[in-house]
C-alpha cells in the first residue's frame, strides 16, 4: 500500500477533490484558506487533542472562610450593579443638589449701588424714606435723628439725595444731603472708618425783583393784571394797596394804565421759595395817579403803603368796605325797589356774591351785632374820630364781633348776603358823621401818618432802591 499524504487543511484544497483548485504548493500542512471550503467539501478532521497539564487537586475550604468569600462576592455584586444603574441613568434624572442651589442663589436679592433723589412733604418722612429705600433700620433711625436735629421741626417740604449700597433692607449709606427750600441743611458723607463727615449747608437765597406793566382791559382789574404777569396772589394785595385812594369798581376804566414789582426769593438751584412780597404799585387813570411803596416804619410790625414823600395811604376810613363789588346803588333819594315810592339811599350798596368778605372801613368799636328788622344781619362800628360806619343785610357776621368788641381797620367782620328787606346779595354801607348820614364815596377821609426824621431817611434809600431796579428793567 502507497503512503498517502497527511489530510491538507489548506482551504483551498477542498474543492471537491480537485487539486488544481491549489494555488500554492503542498507544504504538508493542513491549509485554512477558506476558498477552497467549496461546495461538497469535507470539513478538515479535528485535530488531535493535545493533553493539558492537569492543576493540583484543591483544598476544601475551610467553613468561615468560605462564608466571608460569599458576604464579600455579595456586597461586590451589589456595589456593581449599583454603579452601573447610576451609569445607565446618568442623563435621565437631575442633579437634584446642584439645581437647588442655583435656585436659591437667584432668590437672593443681588447687591446694590444707587443714588435715590426725592421731595418730601415733611422731615417727619425722612426715616420711613431711608427704609423704603433699602437702608437698615438701625442706620436710617440714626440718619434721620442727625438730620432732624440739623434742620429742626419747622414745616415745608424737604429735598433729599442719598447714595447707599449694599442688598435692599440691609445697605448702608454712602452720602446723604437734605435741605429745606431756602437751601440750608446737612451733608453727610462715609468716612474710611465707617463714620461719616458732617457739613452744615447755610441758607443761600437771592432775592429777585420783578417789575410788571399793564393796561386795564375791558373785562376786569383782575384778568388784565394776569395777562400782565402779575401773580394771581398778588392781586388782592395790589387792590387793597389803592383802597383809601381809588374805588376800583367805579374810578377804575379800560385804557387805565398800571404798574407792579414784586420780589421773590430763589435758593442756588434757581427755584422760587416763599411767597412774593409786592413791594411798588402803581395806578394812573384819566382823574388821578398814584405810586406807592411798601415799607415798615422803625418801631412798627406791620408794613404799610406811603407815597413818594414819605404819607401814609392810611385813612380815617376805607374808600370802600368789600373788595370786588360792583356798585349797584348810590347814595341820595331814588325809588325803592321793593317799597316803590321815593325814599333818600342813606349809603352805598356793593353787589357781590353771597360770602364775599366785608372789612371794617376802619379800626372802631362795636356798638351793636345781630339781626334787626328789614337790616337783617347788621353791625355798627364806632370810630376813634366819633365817626359811625353800618353794613347791613349781612349773609353773616363772625362769631368774634360782638359789643364791646375792638375790630382793626381792614378786618373781616362778615359775608355779604340778602337779608332782611333785601332783592339780592349785596352790603348797604353808610357813614355817619355827627349823626348825619353821609355819601360814603366823597367824604373826606382824612390824612394819613407822615414820616420823619430817622424813619423818613430810611423809606428814602429803600424808595431810591426799587426805582433803581424798575428804570433797570424799562423798555
Amino acid at each position: 500500500m502507497q503512503d498517502r499524504d497527511p489530510p491538507s487543511f489548506d482551504p483551498r484544497t477542498w474543492g471537491g477533490g480537485n487539486p488544481a483548485r491549489s494555488r500554492e504548493p503542498d507544504s504538508g500542512e493542513p491549509s485554512f484558506d477558506i476558498r477552497a471550503w467549496g461546495k461538497g467539501a469535507t470539513p478538515p478532521p479535528a485535530a488531535p487533542a493535545r493533553s493539558k497539564p492537569q492543576p493540583p487537586a484543591r483544598q476544601p475550604l475551610a467553613p468561615e472562610t468560605r462564608t466571608r468569600m460569599l458576604a464579600f462576592g455579595t456586597a461586590a455584586a451589589v456595589a456593581f450593579a449599583g454603579a452601573v444603574a447610576a451609569y445607565a441613568s446618568r442623563d435621565a434624572q437631575p442633579v437634584v443638589t446642584e439645581r437647588r442651589s442655583e435656585a436659591a442663589l437667584a432668590a437672593e436679592p443681588a447687591p446694590t449701588s444707587s443714588r435715590r433723589t426725592l421731595v418730601l412733604a415733611g422731615i417727619d418722612e425722612l426715616e420711613d424714606t431711608f427704609r423704603s429705600g433699602g437702608i437698615a433700620a438701625g442706620e436710617a433711625a440714626a440718619a434721620a435723628a442727625r438730620a432732624h436735629a440739623e434742620l429742626g421741626d419747622g414745616a415745608g417740604e424737604i429735598r433729599l439725595i442719598f447714595d447707599l449700597h449694599g442688598t435692599p433692607g440691609t445697605a448702608s449709606l454712602d452720602s446723604l444731603e437734605v435741605t429745606r427750600s431756602d437751601g440750608a441743611g446737612l451733608v453727610l458723607r462715609r468716612k474710611g472708618d465707617g463714620g461719616f463727615d458732617a457739613k452744615r449747608l447755610s441758607a443761600a437765597l437771592k432775592t429777585r425783583l420783578t417789575v410788571v406793566r399793564g393796561e386795564i382791559d375791558a373785562n376786569s382789574f383782575y384778568s388784565s393784571a394776569v395777562s400782565a404777569g402779575v401773580t394771581d396772589s398778588l392781586i388782592g394785595d395790589f387792590a387793597n394797596a389803592f383802597s383809601y385812594d381809588f374805588d376800583m369798581q367805579r374810578e377804575v376804566s379800560p385804557g387805565d394804565i398800571f404798574e407792579a414789582a414784586f420780589e421773590q426769593a430763589h435758593n442756588p438751584s434757581g427755584e422760587a421759595v416763599g411767597v412774593p412780597r409786592l413791594v411798588y404799585v402803581s395806578l394812573r387813570t384819566a382823574a388821578k395817579s398814584r405810586a406807592l411803596y411798601r415799607f415798615t416804619p422803625p418801631g412798627e410790625r406791620e408794613a404799610g403803603w406811603f407815597d413818594g414823600n414819605g404819607f401814609s395811604t392810611v385813612r380815617a376810613l376805607m374808600r370802600t368796605p368789600v373788595d370786588s363789588a360792583r356798585i349797584s346803588s348810590q347814595f341820595g333819594y331814588r325809588t325803592h325797589p321793593i317799597l316803590g315810592y321815593q325814599k333818600l339811599h342813606r349809603g352805598t350798596d356793593f353787589a357781590a356774591p353771597t360770602g364775599t368778605p366785608i372789612f371794617a372801613a376802619g379800626s372802631a368799636t362795636v356798638e351793636f351785632s345781630g339781626a334787626k328788622g328789614p337790616n337783617g344781619n347788621f353791625v355798627r362800628l364806632r370810630h376813634d374820630n366819633g365817626w359811625q360806619t353800618l353794613y347791613l343785610h349781612m349773609n353773616r357776621i363772625l362769631p368774634e364781633i360782638v359789643v364791646g368788641a375792638h375790630v382793626a381797620q381792614g378786618q373781616q367782620i362778615g359775608e355779604i348776603g340778602t337779608t332782611g328787606r333785601s332783592t339780592g346779595p349785596h352790603l348797604h354801607y353808610e357813614v355817619h358823621i355827627e349823626g348825619q348820614a353821609v355819601d360814603p364815596l366823597t367824604i373826606e377821609t382824612g390824612t394819613g401818618q407822615s414820616l420823619t426824621g430817622k424813619g423818613l431817611a430810611v423809606f428814602r434809600k429803600e424808595r431810591d432802591r426799587v426805582d433803581r431796579q424798575r428804570a433797570a428793567t424799562a423798555d
